[in-house]
């Protein structure tokens, strides 16, 4: 198995390349902002060719080179229905005030190729099995990418703005909501096994036993579940990601 990446653009969103081995297809994850010219150096150190695109969700420090990767490959993207528009309109992901600062003229489209996760699906794509966790409250549509473990590595958790080291995804954007990410948190990374990799939108890697002994949110999230939805807390403050 081959898992690189690199932190992308002003934002320094982490885009990763995936692919069984080098010399063979692969899938890119999050290609932001300027990412297309250290994605392509790294295609071509590990001899990788792209079959598709995949977007943990619709922020623009995620999607912000999706079109051009996609066009340039003839590749499809893939992304949760709930947050297509923001391909083509990601100013509804945020405030106004932050829309002015950061287009300045700029204008995006989708690919032409645009394909929609479904909840629970099983990607094959470049020799790898992909599922897809529908995992909203740092957006409507935020998802995950889970790959099985191997003899060479644990399970893997590409967990977009869903679980940081230490902390979790904004809920402050419109679109994203606290106690929605609370129980996204407990669906899709409380089960899963301790040692699994976690691979964040932003920031270094971690594990979800480490996330578990250490992070207030993870804990949060865990004593909300155990509580029913009453048990839900108060936003703690804005997280991270854009």
């Amino acid at each position: 198995m081959l898992i690189a990446g690199f932190p992308a653009g002003s934002f320094q969103t982490n885009c990763y390349v995936v692919a069984p081995a080098a010399g063979e297809e692969c899938v890119v994850v999050d290609p932001g902002q300027n990412a297309v010219g250290a994605l392509d150096d790294l295609l071509r150190e590990h001899r990788l060719k792209p079959v598709a695109v995949l977007v943990t969700h619709g922020h623009l420090d995620h999607m912000w080179s999706v079109a051009p990767v996609c066009g340039a490959r003839d590749v499809p993207a893939w992304i949760h229905p709930e947050d297509r528009g923001l391909l083509s309109d990601p100013g509804r992901g945020m405030p106004l005030s932050a829309k002015q600062q950061l287009f300045g003229g700029l204008t995006f489209t989708e690919p032409d190729d645009v394909r929609e996760l479904v909840d629970g699906e099983v990607l094959r794509l470049a020799g790898l099995e992909l599922t897809v966790d529908h995992a909203p409250g740092h957006t409507r549509g935020s998802v995950t990418f889970r790959l099985p473990s191997t003899e060479e590595i644990p399970d893997v958790l590409f967990s977009g703005d869903l679980l940081f080291a230490g902390s979790i995804g904004r809920t402050d954007l419109p679109g994203g909501d606290y106690p929605t990410i609370l129980r996204s948190l407990a669906a899709k990374c409380l089960p899963l096994p301790e040692d699994t990799v976690v691979l964040p939108g932003h920031g270094p890697q971690t594990t979800i036993g480490q996330e578990r002994a250490t992070n207030p949110y993870l804990a949060e999230a865990e004593q909300a579940a155990g509580a029913g939805p009453a048990g839900l807390g108060h936003d703690r403050g804005p997280g991270r990601g854009l």
